[in-house]
């Protein structure tokens, strides 16, 4: 029977292929694929949801004081503070992944130009895509993965620049990390081009351009956050993007009204009162961070960890295969299969050292690490 004709959208999209992720079946297992907090949220989140009124569901969304708790805990855990921030500069998301693709539809047009690096985040590119851009990704110099910051800065300067230079930082997969001194000065370099700072894994390892940014003097520069890594609300979808107000507007026009639903809301709240567990997570993951690479060190297996919580790791065995077999013993990891240079990897994300524990032990077997024992 012949399928019958339907509506053609955008050539664009007609040629795009989405980014999908493998989310199914995840639940009850060692969840060290996504760089998710391993562990879940604060009690009071929990509390917090719980304590819903019924007769709540039926309303749309409040927003109300939800910016101001964002600029309160930027604002007490960003040492050294440039200039406060105000609820203006504060974009309000249903996960980083909406703002992302709030920069593309607001600041994106055909045949303009996306600057990246590569390998990164799979988002980025069908965002770019769907908006008919081209994609100028700059590969990762080296064993360490280095910024490529010379080739980023000739082609930002180069005619045509760039519409968005797109930065991940601490980069996902490498960890590569760039210091915000050079961010700062590529934005003020090219004040016609969106810099955008993905700064999601930034707790782990510091390096934000927060502390020194003045949005008045670059009103080009635009920083993501999330509180998905670390106050553990994946699940729920809460992102914000820092910038000057003018450009948080211009991503709100592009914005549904009601995007973020109430109860990501009150979560949000709910662990932005609760600094101290977020801290507690971010230290736990450092201590389980220093064990787990002392024991690929002493066990001669080549890995790379630069920033953020993850690693990325080369199995002696097909990586494809260890994945499998890590999942058969209920542990979760992400292969790399197709990224630029480093093909043929794992990344795996760190989570307490109980946790980490028990990926080595699994991991171990599976290479036939005779030597490797654990050890605190």
């Amino acid at each position: 029977m012949t399928q019958p004709p339907f509506p053609q959208a955008r050539m664009e999209v007609e040629i795009l292929q989405a980014y999908s992720a493998p989310l199914e079946g995840r639940r009850g297992l060692l969840r060290l694929d996504f760089n998710e907090n391993t562990l879940g949220p604060s009690p009071l989140v929990v509390e917090a949801i719980r304590a819903i009124p019924a007769e709540h569901y039926a309303i749309y969304p409040e927003y109300n004081g939800l910016r101001e708790a964002v600029v309160a805990n930027l604002m007490a855990t960003t040492p050294g503070l440039a200039r406060p921030l105000v609820p203006a500069q504060i974009g309000l998301f249903n996960g980083v992944d909406a703002a992302i693709h709030a920069v593309f539809h607001a600041f994106g047009e055909l045949g303009h130009i996306l600057l990246t690096t590569r390998p990164t985040f799979g988002y980025y590119g069908p965002c770019a895509r769907m908006q008919g851009m081209a994609i100028e990704a700059v590969p990762y110099e080296g064993p360490e993965f280095a910024f490529p910051l010379e080739e980023i800065r000739r082609i930002l300067l180069d005619v045509p620049r760039p519409r968005i230079l797109l930065i991940c930082n601490p980069n996902n997969p490498t960890g590569t990390r760039l210091a915000p001194e050079p961010i700062l000065e590529l934005a003020a370099a090219a004040p016609h081009t969106l810099v955008v700072v993905d700064e999601l894994y930034e707790a782990f390892t510091g390096d934000s351009v927060l502390p020194l940014v003045d949005f008045a003097a670059t009103p080009n520069l635009l920083v993501l956050r999330s509180l998905a890594k670390t106050a553990g609300l994946a699940g729920l979808r809460i992102g914000f993007a820092i910038g000057a107000p003018s450009v948080v507007d211009r991503l709100a026009r592009v914005t549904g009204p009601y995007d973020i639903n109430s109860f990501a809301v009150t979560a949000a709240l709910a662990a932005l009162a609760d600094q101290a567990y977020i801290d507690g997570y971010v230290a736990e993951v450092l201590r389980a961070r220093g064990w787990i690479l002392a024991q690929l060190a002493a066990a001669g297996v080549r890995h790379h960890a630069a920033g953020g919580n993850y690693f990325l790791l080369w199995p002696e065995s097909p990586a494809l295969e260890v994945e499998r077999r890590l999942r058969k013993a209920r542990i979760l990891v992400r292969s790399m299969a197709g990224k630029p240079l480093i093909e043929g990897s794992l990344r795996v994300s760190i989570g307490t050292i109980e946790q980490m524990q028990r990926f080595w032990e699994a991991y171990a077997a599976i290479e036939g690490l005779s030597g490797a024992e654990l050890s605190a």
